[in-house]
């Protein structure tokens, strides 16, 4: 699931995902709350991974959002990724309370919090943003050493968030060309600190909407870990059709 949870009539900058720089929803139409629905599909799901793409951390309070994802990790029994971004809306981080030029250091910032709290029994910090004593979180998450961050953006910061804090980096809307170029770069961004990319360090792509059977084999040979396909649409009439197209990528990825 992607976030959002608040959307603007004008912004500074366009979604970067359209071409019109619109989040493509109909009227009356938004983004859940990520917290609550994965709550909800933890217990109708007992199999599925569920996953943030992404979750805005910079606009986010990492306490509480430490809290919210052990608690996920928990109810789904270990099947949650935390996914991240810095965000592309301008309007919508300072609506909820932040600056947006320091948006990239207050996301490392918050995640080094998150990471601490989900594995050190009392934490104590004091940074630019947060600053807090001998701090309790408990439970600690299931999966170890803690909820996995696959982190999300294609500029070099991004990059090196991915190699500093991520279990994974993630692309969105990438075809097997520009996924070969991204890896590039971050393969790039390990080598400056001074590490290699291992196999433990997993790839996860979602593909175009126009992406075929034939590109499975692409993706594969590239090294990517995981595909998350798109269902495209909010508009109810529109999701079988969708459905049955990627039922045909699993079968052929099986």
């Amino acid at each position: 699931m992607g976030e959002h949870v608040a959307l603007f009539d004008r912004n500074t900058y366009g979604y970067p995902g359209a071409k019109d720089g619109r989040i493509p929803v109909p009227d009356g139409g938004g983004m859940l709350d990520v917290t609550a629905t994965f709550g909800f599909l933890a217990a109708a799901t007992t199999k599925l991974r569920l996953g943030t793409g992404v979750a805005l951390v910079p606009q986010r309070n990492p306490i509480y959002t430490a809290k919210e994802m052990c608690t996920l990790d928990w109810l789904t029994d270990g099947r949650i990724d935390f996914g991240i971004g810095v965000g592309w809306n301008k309007e919508e981080v300072e609506a909820c309370g932040y600056r947006w030029e320091d948006r990239g250091a207050r996301c490392d910032e918050f995640l080094e919090v998150m990471r601490r709290l989900w594995t050190e029994p009392v934490v104590d910090f004091a940074g630019k943003w947060v600053k807090f004593e001998t701090m309790r979180l408990d439970p600690k998450p299931i999966q170890k050493p803690h909820v996995p961050i696959i982190v999300g953006g294609y500029a070099d910061a991004a990059f090196r968030r991915a190699v500093k804090f991520g279990a994974g980096w993630y692309g969105f809307n990438l075809d097997p060309e520009r996924t070969r170029a991204m890896l590039a770069k971050l393969d790039a961004a390990f080598a400056k600190a001074g590490r290699k990319r291992d196999k433990n360090f997993e790839i996860v792509i979602t593909p175009p909407m126009t992406a075929g059977a034939e590109t499975i084999d692409a993706y594969a040979e590239l090294g990517v870990d995981r595909l998350v396909m798109m269902l495209g649409s909010q508009r109810p009439e529109k999701i079988p059709a969708r459905l049955g197209e990627i039922e045909a990528l699993v079968k052929k990825a099986a």
